[in-house]
């Protein structure tokens, strides 16, 4: 059975390739205009969103036996979600808004497995219907140190936090202010690999 990730995120490649699973890459052009607040609401929706894109390209294309992997992660901080920096000045204001403070993390995934669905579900609205499909939320609390300006300069220097949810990534140069996490560590990265494996596991 083919596995395929509905994500462009080299970070989610990593953790997947860390445990061993084999997959192909199948990046998702869904629209992410959503409209929701919750955090924890968001995720799922838009990982359930690129999931489901990816399922009805793969059955347009006559695929068989294939488990579909969507992902998306925001982070929270104050009660408003904070995705990518949309430039250098938004990346220094998300990252100002956390220093020397706890932020949530949140990350949705979404797991369709093909249950014999023809292709004809597309057309007759019951796509869903014919598919397993398997929605999650993990949330991960996160507390950095104070970052002086010059500081947050140096970051955004790096072009690090450029291309990730509230402008930085905790593997990388942004480690350094990292004060403490409560919680699952790679669902910070970008993919709760853990609960992950326990759910492609039970299908």
């Amino acid at each position: 059975m083919e596995i395929y990730l509905a994500s462009a995120s080299p970070r989610r490649r990593e953790l997947l390739d860390q445990i061993g699973i084999k997959y192909k890459v199948r990046v998702s052009g869904t629209d992410e205009n959503v409209g929701l607040e919750d955090p924890a609401l968001l995720v799922e929706e838009l990982s359930r969103r690129k999931a489901l894109t990816v399922t009805e390209e793969l059955l347009e294309e006559g695929k068989t036996d294939f488990i579909v992997i969507g992902a998306d992660t925001v982070v929270s901080c104050d009660g408003k979600v904070l995705g990518k920096p949309a430039g250098r000045a938004d990346a220094i204001r998300m990252l100002g808004n956390l220093s020397g403070r706890s932020h949530e993390v949140y990350t949705g995934v979404t797991v369709v497995k093909k249950d014999n669905a023809p292709a004809s579900a597309l057309e007759s609205g019951e796509l869903e219907g014919s598919l397993n499909i398997n929605t999650f939320h993990e949330e991960t609390k996160v507390t950095f140190y104070e970052m002086s300006l010059s500081e947050i300069n140096e970051y955004v220097d790096t072009c690090d936090p450029m291309d990730k949810a509230g402008a930085y990534g905790i593997q990388g140069f942004c480690a350094r202010y990292i004060k403490g996490i409560e919680g699952d560590y790679n669902n910070v990265v970008g993919l709760p690999i853990g609960h992950l494996y326990q759910l492609l596991k039970n299908l």
